[in-house]
């Protein structure tokens, strides 16, 4: 670039492109599961470029705050303008009245088009078992898994442990204090991260993890956190203390220095840390790790154990492992819909056959090369049939026989057109039709069953309402007295007589 301004002027002009093909790419039409999920890692690439360049236009626009030449910059790229639109004029004198159009695509623009041009690009790989990101893929954490229990005489299934590994306190505390337990939960961890950065690029992980970091935090403080504090007094020595000094209300090392040598040793054998030292080293070392997981710790402060004539290794730190467990509990919550799919898809495999299984991953595989190529073909569908659950149209015999082909028309309803006769008897007790009889004064009630114009729904209720007055109660007409003479008359009777004086 010839100038700073140049520079920032390109940067804006990259960003808005980035916008408008995010936007587009959002507005477009998905056909299927693949495409949605390969439209997610399209946009998630324009993401990163889009901060990208966000990036280094902030770091521009700091620059231009340092050496304040604002006024110089801007005077630099207007000589700079003038004088290539200069040595352009004098080569063609007619550039600028000319009507051709000229290709002012940028770089930036040529590579959007480029990425959005091929829709049939791998963007991410998945399992077999995974199904491009609608299931999970265990397989090799349930062995880690059973390398944990080894031990125990009922070891759980592949299903069984698709709906329990995330219930963390059905293993004993003194199986979570082992090396198999650390590397499996980790190895655990790892899939849910790469998992989601695969089948949901869009998706904020560390945010969920920091956010259930957090609340680990809290429980891991008040002893409450699964069965990490049950029975302390006849458990491992390294769960008797732990941490019980909340390092955020601290707001200096020199509120820590007042804690003592002896309750800073304590904090830090809790957490895992190298205790020795002086106080201020001690505090120091404290104040190192305030506000920070366990991952983000350095190596160089935690403490490490060893023993003569071999190398050292890592403590295992329950606190550690703790916080692993709360962030695999979260990623099973958000991902609830994945995993009960995965459980029925497992289940579904189990019933099959041996030659049905090869056949269905032959067909799978098929169905995975020839994928883009279906999405992309335009359905034939001359009869403008309903799509059934694969996306295809329904055979033509079972449209007719559920009655598809046939349209009703309810006045009531504003002249709403009702295909086959389920969906237009099922229409009487929704909403549309009962506020339609509410608007003519009638009640929906069953008496108006496959009454859809609004005269004979109106003559019916006229005729309803007059069959309601005749059977009512008339006192006048049905109501009987009896005279002197012993005769029985009706009501209106009896009082003309006795206005008379006949009786």
């Amino acid at each position: 670039m010839d100038s700073l301004l140049e520079e920032k002027r390109f940067l804006h002009e990259q960003r808005e492109r980035l916008e408008m093909a995010i936007v587009e790419e959002m507005l477009s039409k998905k056909s299927g599961h693949k495409d949605q999920l390969d439209s997610q890692h399209r946009q998630k690439r324009l993401l990163d470029e889009y901060m990208t360049s966000s990036k280094l236009l902030s770091e521009l626009y700091s620059r231009q705050d340092q050496t304040k030449r604002p006024s110089r910059d801007y005077k630099e790229a207007c000589s700079n303008f003038y004088i290539q639109l200069n040595k352009l004029t004098d080569l063609e004198p007619d550039i600028l009245n000319t009507n051709d159009q000229i290709d002012v695509t940028g770089p930036a623009e040529a590579d959007l088009t480029t990425d959005n041009d091929k829709p049939s690009e791998k963007l991410v790989e998945f399992t077999d078992e995974e199904g491009y990101g609608r299931y999970f893929d265990l397989n090799e954490c349930h062995e880690a898994f059973l390398q944990v229990v080894k031990d125990q005489e009922s070891k759980p299934n592949y299903l069984t442990y698709l709906q329990t590994f995330c219930q963390f306190d059905l293993l004993p505390r003194d199986k979570k204090l082992t090396a198999a337990y650390r590397d499996y939960v980790q190895k655990l961890l790892e899939y849910f991260r790469d998992y989601s950065r695969r089948a949901r690029p869009l998706f904020d992980h560390d945010a969920m993890e920091k956010s259930a970091a957090a609340s680990f935090e809290e429980q891991w403080l008040n002893k409450k956190f699964g069965n990490w504090f049950k029975n302390l007094d006849t458990d491992d020595s390294r769960l008797a203390s732990q941490p019980m000094v909340d390092l955020e209300s601290y707001r200096s090392i020199d509120q820590l220095k007042e804690l003592g040598l002896d309750c800073l040793k304590q904090e830090l054998q809790a957490r895992g840390l190298k205790c020795g030292g002086t106080l201020e080293e001690r505090a120091l070392r404290l104040w190192s790790v305030r506000g920070k997981s366990p991952d983000e710790i350095d190596d160089s402060i935690k403490a490490s154990v060893g023993t003569k004539g071999k190398k050292k290794k890592n403590v295992i730190d329950p606190y550690h492992i703790a916080s692993i467990e709360a962030k695999l509990m979260s990623y099973a919550d958000f991902y609830a819909d994945h995993r009960q799919a995965t459980i029925e898809n497992v289940q579904r495999k189990q019933a099959r056959t041996a030659d049905e299984r090869n056949e269905s991953d032959e067909e799978s595989s098929d169905a995975d090369d020839e994928d883009n190529d279906d999405l992309n073909d335009v359905i034939y569908n001359p009869k403008n049939l309903p799509l059934g659950w694969d996306g295809k149209p329904i055979p033509y015999w079972l449209y007719k026989l559920h009655g598809l082909n046939l349209t009703y028309t309810c006045e009531i309803c504003g002249n709403t057109t009702y295909k086959g006769p389920k969906a237009f008897q099922r229409h009487f007790a929704d909403q549309r039709h009962a506020h339609g009889m509410k608007c003519l004064g009638i009640p929906n009630t069953a008496h108006f069953a496959n009454i859809t114009k609004i005269e004979d729904a109106i003559t019916l209720w006229e005729k309803l309402k007059k069959e309601k007055q005749r059977e009512q109660f008339q006192p006048q007409v049905e109501e009987e007295y009896e005279d002197s003479q012993g005769n029985v008359v009706n009501k209106k009777t009896y009082e003309d007589l006795k206005r008379q004086g006949l009786l």
